[in-house]
């Protein structure tokens, strides 16, 4: 459980690191997948980040300013709406299953799961994404 524990704590941190920002102090950070296992998220009051092992769908090209590894996933964060991930690290088998029905909430970020994705939001803007083995959406 404290490896567990450990590795959410360490893909939060790359997370903020990849996105120019200094983690939060002492946040709490939610990894879960999908009921699949295709999908797997890791959630905090900062971001919120989902990415898909197996898709049917290509991302968009990637960045000129991106090396790293392009499109295996979405990021949210609060105010700033959803990108694709450019990272060297995966939010794969972050957590154990979250149910088809249920959510996850961290400050105003909200990922809800169902048969047919994942889809996450910020309550507050109504920014967020959906993502799937059939395909994705930003909005």
């Amino acid at each position: 459980m404290a490896h567990s524990r450990i590795a959410y704590l360490l893909a939060g941190a790359l997370m903020a690191v990849a996105l120019g920002a200094a983690p939060t102090a002492h946040a709490e950070i939610t990894g879960f997948t999908s009921p699949s296992g295709n999908i797997g998220c890791v959630l905090d009051v900062d971001h919120v980040r989902c990415d898909i092992r197996e898709r049917d769908w290509a991302p968009p090209p990637p960045p000129a300013d991106c090396h790293l590894d392009y499109g295996q996933g979405i990021v949210l964060q609060p105010g700033r709406g959803a990108w694709f991930v450019c990272a060297g690290d995966t939010a794969l088998a972050a957590g154990a299953p979250l149910a088809y029905g249920r959510s996850a909430s961290a400050g105003v970020l909200r990922c809800d799961s169902a048969e047919s994705g994942v889809t996450c939001l910020d309550v507050e803007d109504g920014h967020g994404f959906t993502i799937s083995r059939q395909g994705y959406r930003l909005f």
